[in-house]
């Protein structure tokens, strides 16, 4: 190589070496001026005629009321609720209540025409028959026996007789109760088709019914009907585990539900479960309501509010000073400097009473737009 080809060389790489230096400070330049840009972007200037529209707010600490928001769902209280099942078998001979009506305790819900009671009824009657044969002999030895006529060996085996026929007329009448005869003696005048009544066993409404006129009905094993008292049922509602320390049995809870958005509930923690379901990772806790109407409804979805203690330390805005933007994520309008505004990005928890819990972005002293933020993001969307 030649001292001209050398030179050549040398000068090339000089010139490479100078371009690329151009090309770095073009780019750092043009990420400067992005960088620039976007703080400009961010923050935004409101004329001085325009923050009358715009009310602050200063972040202060302040200890926050706990509130706990659990779903669940209405159901029956299971302490009064029962099924009712027919103590005969049967056909269904005619059915005397429906699903909505309230029903007194013994009251009769369906007739059944029963060879069973038949059979029951021959049996009280042979024994009735038999306990007032056995008084007479009774009564009659009792009188041989006081005038000496016969030994009393004889006038107790006359009162022994009376006393198991006595036994046996009342185990026959019980049998005839248990069924739902209240007067065995006026059933044994009725000579006509017998048909037995099932009662209703408590107080409370008929809220299923499960049979049909005709239908067979087996002894002790036919549901015919199913009553609740609906003046008080159970929500059950899903305790998240990070949530588990602050519900507690005994605790005072109100309800509130869409069909009635007006109104609230009150109810009572009276069971927490032992165990977390493990596909869900909650605790099922049982709430017992009281129902006035009879509104709530079983199954019907409903919001249980429980009053959690309060939250030392926290941090809160009003609601109005909470927007959001295009990705769904919550933000505030913080003031930079007199009429300066900017964007803050925060992370949110509850909203209580009108104000929402800020659980990250914000510091103490920091002024927030409370009342005017919508006219703020509409100023800053003319802007950019």
């Amino acid at each position: 190589m030649n001292k001209t080809s050398g030179l050549r060389t040398a000068l090339c790489g000089v010139f490479l070496a100078a371009a690329g230096l151009v090309a770095c400070g073009h780019e750092q330049a043009k990420t400067n001026q992005e960088a620039t840009s976007n703080s400009q972007a961010n923050l935004f200037t409101v004329p001085q005629d325009q923050l009358s529209h715009i009310q602050l707010y200063t972040v202060q600490p302040t200890n926050l009321q706990r509130v706990l928001r659990l779903p669940g769902s209405v159901a029956y209280n299971a302490f009064k609720t029962t099924p009712v099942v027919s103590a005969i078998g049967g056909p269904v001979a005619r059915i005397a209540a429906a699903p909505g009506m309230h029903v007194k305790r013994g009251q009769p819900m369906l007739y059944v025409s029963s060879p069973d009671f038949s059979q029951l009824r021959a049996t009280y009657l042979k024994a009735a028959d038999a306990f007032a044969l056995a008084d007479k002999n009774y009564a009659r030895s009792k009188d041989l026996y006081q005038h000496h006529a016969i030994a009393e060996k004889d006038l107790l085996d006359a009162e022994s007789a009376r006393t198991q026929a006595e036994a046996d007329m009342q185990n026959s009448e019980q049998s005839l109760r248990i069924l739902g005869i209240k007067d065995p003696q006026a059933a044994l005048k009725n000579t006509s088709a017998p048909e037995v009544p099932v009662l209703a066993p408590i107080d409370g409404e008929v809220v299923e019914q499960t049979v049909a006129p005709g239908q067979l009905l087996q002894a002790g094993q036919t549901q015919c009907f199913t009553i609740s008292d609906m003046s008080t049922v159970w929500v059950v509602v899903n305790v998240y585990q990070n949530d588990l320390a602050y519900v507690r049995v005994g605790d005072q809870v109100a309800i509130q539900t869409d069909a009635y958005p007006q109104q609230k509930f009150s109810g009572k923690i009276s069971y927490v479960a032992a165990a977390l379901d493990p596909a869900s990772h909650t605790l099922q806790a049982r709430i017992v309501t009281d129902n006035p109407g009879e509104k709530l409804k079983k199954d019907m979805y409903v919001t249980a509010i429980v009053q959690a203690g309060a939250i030392a330390n926290a941090f809160a805005v009003p609601d109005a000073a909470v927007l959001r933007n295009t990705e769904n994520e919550p933000f505030v309008y913080v003031r930079a400097a007199e009429n300066q505004f900017a964007q803050r990005r925060i992370d949110i928890g509850q909203s209580i009473g009108g104000e929402t819990q800020v659980t990250r972005g914000l510091q103490a002293g920091d002024k927030v737009v409370a009342q005017g933020a919508l006219f703020l993001q509409f100023a800053n969307t003319l802007q950019q």
